[in-house]
């Protein structure tokens, strides 16, 4: 008997493939067929999907960038996708098709649309992407990464699931938190490819700006962009902080997990890996994600205790240094904040999707 196929359409990002990969590795578990969908984008993406996953190209487009030409085209290519994508289903029909967001997601769900075929999205922030949202009406269900969705289509059917985590975050869940004491203090930093020179701007300053018994402990890891990790570096040599900076960490659950403190921005993935771990954070939504989802993901943890939130618009070096301070000097307060963390984490979030993705394939 032949396994069950899901497809998986996703692209654009690592927020939307890297849910989608834990989707994957569940389903290959259970028995299941994989097979993958998405743009040359996506694809760069896609290298820690398991080799058992078949990987189809698809054609597609955004209306969100380019010029005329560009815009113009963009129906052309999609459509040619959509087709494509049902030839595909009519060869190899799934059992289901999952989206995950981001405009590589379009041609399949919208081939299974079309051909009637099972289907369902998983929404990684708490608000619904541009096409999820378009979706959303059209699925048996949406399954939430973070909760509460704040723009849910009045009648759709959303489950709060959690964001699927990456295997080596899996299994620091619940690791124990040790409070801040009087020895070495480990302080995160990280904000993202896109928002990391924020935090390389705010962070030396607001270092300088801690209580000198702090500053004396502190070990500091943190994340930049190519260009910027020299002179931060220089800049926390002046000062006498030992700091690790680099523009990757291939081992940043682990970091997660060995540090008193996080700074960092609310991306899906990094709220879902810091609640699984439970550490205690502070927040600095990226301000120029679309319909300012990162601030509707830190929602939930600042207020149930585990992060304080720090708006970027009119932040300072010494509101920051603050901050820092708060945690880092207060060890109970740190230890409840590690403890409202770990309450929100779902680190079985893959579990979870793949019940919901049977049921949907009524499997």
């Amino acid at each position: 008997m032949t396994p069950p196929h899901l497809v998986i359409a996703a692209g654009g990002t690592g927020g939307h493939m890297f849910p989608a990969q834990a989707l994957a590795q569940e389903m290959l578990r259970r028995g299941w067929r994989v097979s993958l969908t998405t743009d040359d984008r996506g694809a760069r993406y896609a290298s820690g999907f398991p080799e058992a996953v078949t990987r189809v190209p698809v054609r597609s487009a955004t209306f969100a960038r380019g010029g005329v030409a560009a815009k113009l085209a963009a129906p052309v290519l999609i459509g040619m996708g959509v087709l494509e994508t049902l030839r595909w289903f009519r060869r190899d029909p799934p059992a289901v098709v999952a989206g995950f967001g981001g405009y590589p997601s379009l041609p399949a769900l919208s081939a299974a649309v079309i051909s009637g075929r099972p289907r369902l999205i998983h929404e990684q922030n708490g608000v619904l992407g541009r096409v999820n949202r378009r979706f959303a009406p059209r699925v048996s269900l949406v399954a939430c990464g973070t909760w509460p969705l704040s723009n849910a289509p009045a009648g759709v059917d959303a489950r709060h699931v959690g964001n699927p985590i990456r295997d080596a975050a899996r299994e620091l869940a619940g690791a124990a938190y040790t409070p801040p004491g009087d020895g070495p203090l480990n302080l995160l930093v990280f904000g993202g490819s896109q928002g990391a020179s924020a935090l390389t701007r705010l962070l030396p300053e607001a270092i300088a700006g801690l209580p000198a018994d702090l500053r004396a402990r502190l070990r500091l890891t943190q994340q930049a962009r190519e260009g910027e990790a020299e002179a931060l570096s220089a800049a926390y040599a002046a000062q006498g902080v030992p700091a690790e900076v680099a523009p990757f960490f291939a081992d940043m659950p682990q970091r997660i997990a060995d540090a008193h403190l996080v700074v960092c921005r609310a991306g899906a993935s990094t709220v879902a890996e810091l609640t699984a771990i439970g550490r205690p954070s502070i927040l600095i939504p990226y301000p120029h994600a679309m319909d300012d989802h990162q601030s509707a993901n830190a929602k939930p943890l600042a207020e149930a205790g585990a992060a304080r939130l720090a708006v970027e618009a009119g932040l300072t070096p010494q509101a920051l240094s603050a901050h820092i301070a708060a945690v880092l000097g207060e060890p109970a307060r740190a230890s409840a904040m590690a403890s409202a963390a770990a309450g929100l984490g779902r680190p079985d979030a893959a579990e979870r999707l793949a019940d919901l993705a049977q049921s949907v394939a009524r499997i």
